[in-house]
């Protein structure tokens, strides 16, 4: 099983833990703060105050850049932050600027509400006919209840990968082979409300499941052409059959007009010879009842004749 997604999910998301979300904004007021601290402690340095006081006003300004740093964020357009106070649920702030209580209040995670893409796959499973395949599939999702996927499942991420995995691999047990080859749109719609099923009370909704790729053994795919090959072959001969057919009942159908028509027959005939023997150098054999019938012999006779007295003709 490729668990590499997987784990790339989870350490996506245990980064995006890690981030505090510090605006740029904060920083700025952070350091604009430091600096006039430093610039007071040495106009009052300069004017011979006491050093305790001095401290005290640099301390006291210190702790309002820390708390301008650590309170004030920034959620993106997309974003909604889950807070706690004091470890328990108080709301969703974003997007745009809000502000938490540092120590008191806390960024539980934040949450993506822009479609999300997410591969998997199932190797080696067996279909319902017992044979081994490979899949891979994209799944389609996006958080629609920000305070569900974050109170109702501890990782929504890793969650609807290995829901969507797991689905995968039961639909390939109940189809057989050809199902999952000529079926895909099928499979696609019965993944979709399996896995939507499952997440839909983690605030998660699939809006589709994509089969890209379904991976057969080398030999059962040879098998499986040879198959096909095999296949159009049978049915190029029933063609071809079925073609003679058609073509013996044309004839049939035309030889009755020839039964009580001979002077017809032979006019048919002599036009056959005549396209047989108006090639340069054509050669036709004509059985010898032919012959004797349309008096053929005569007639070539006539024309051989005619050919031998045209150079005179021209000569003269």
């Amino acid at each position: 099983m490729n668990t590499n997604p997987l784990k790339s999910l989870i350490e996506k998301n245990k980064q995006q833990k890690d981030d505090q979300h510090i605006p740029p904004i904060a920083g700025f007021v952070f350091a604009v703060i430091l600096i006039g601290a430093i610039k007071v402690a040495l106009l009052l340095d300069a004017a011979k105050v006491f050093d305790l006081v001095i401290g005290a006003t640099v301390l006291t300004l210190t702790i309002v850049g820390v708390y301008f740093l650590f309170a004030l964020k920034v959620a993106s357009q997309w974003e909604k932050a889950v807070v706690l106070r004091f470890g328990k649920f108080t709301g969703l702030k974003g997007p745009g600027v809000f502000w938490l209580i540092p120590i008191v209040d806390s960024v539980a995670m934040w949450i993506d509400h822009r479609v999300m893409v997410t591969s998997f796959s199932a190797e080696k499973t067996l279909t319902k006919d017992t044979v081994p395949v490979d899949v891979d599939a994209v799944l389609f999702w996006v958080v629609w209840d920000a305070e569900k996927a974050a109170l109702e499942v501890k990782d929504y991420q890793a969650a609807i990968s290995w829901a969507a995995q797991t689905a995968l691999r039961e639909i390939i047990g109940q189809m057989t082979l050809a199902d999952i080859l000529v079926g895909r749109a099928k499979m696609d719609e019965v993944l979709q409300k399996i896995i939507d099923e499952r997440s839909t009370p983690w605030g998660v909704t699939v809006q589709s499941v994509e089969i890209r790729d379904v991976v057969i053994p080398q030999v059962l795919e040879d098998a499986m052409s040879r198959q096909a090959q095999a296949e159009r072959e049978r049915q190029a001969r029933v063609i071809l059959g079925e073609s003679e057919q058609q073509i013996a009942a044309s004839f049939a159908e035309a030889s009755k007009a020839y039964v009580n028509n001979p002077t017809a027959l032979h006019l048919r005939a002599m036009n056959m010879l005549f396209e047989g023997l108006k090639e340069k150098g054509a050669l036709v054999i004509v059985p010898s009842s032919a012959v004797d019938t349309m008096n053929l012999g005569g007639l070539s006779g006539m024309v051989s004749l005619a050919q031998n007295n045209l150079p005179n003709k021209d000569q003269s």
